[in-house]
């Protein structure tokens, strides 16, 4: 006799219903409801295609409220967190690029750069004289 036992206690799910938790059959019966519901409402007004498409729009929320996790996140703990990032409390990141090289090497550059004028004004004054 074999009994699984998940690493971490706070993973465990209770499956009530195929395998689904309680949350992910509530939500899977309101998808299901949403979408018979649309279907149903729409039958005579709009083509076939279209319903399909319409069904599946009203569905997929629902559904991603049940079964989605992000991080630990469900769905609508997701989308909040999403709102005040993009939303509620933007902030505009700069981002500046640091050469370590090149500071590293400041003074090199400084006195290579020195020599090049001396020797371009020796030059100078040796053509002028």
């Amino acid at each position: 006799m074999e009994i699984n036992i998940n690493k971490d206690i706070r993973e465990y799910t209770e499956g009530v219903f195929f395998g689904l938790n309680l949350r992910q059959l509530i939500c899977s019966g309101l998808a299901v409801a949403s979408a018979v519901a649309v279907y149903f409402g729409a039958r005579g007004t709009v083509a076939n295609d279209m319903i399909t498409y319409l069904c599946i729009a009203v569905a997929v929320p629902f559904a991603a409220i049940g079964f989605i996790k992000y991080n630990g996140m469900p769905m609508e703990k997701i989308f909040v967190a999403w709102l005040k990032d993009n939303f509620i409390c933007p902030r505009r990141l700069t981002i500046k690029s640091n050469n370590i090289y090149k500071e590293a090497l400041k003074g090199y550059f400084a006195k290579k750069e020195k020599e090049a004028i001396n020797a371009q004004e020796h030059t100078d004054t040796i053509e002028a004289g």
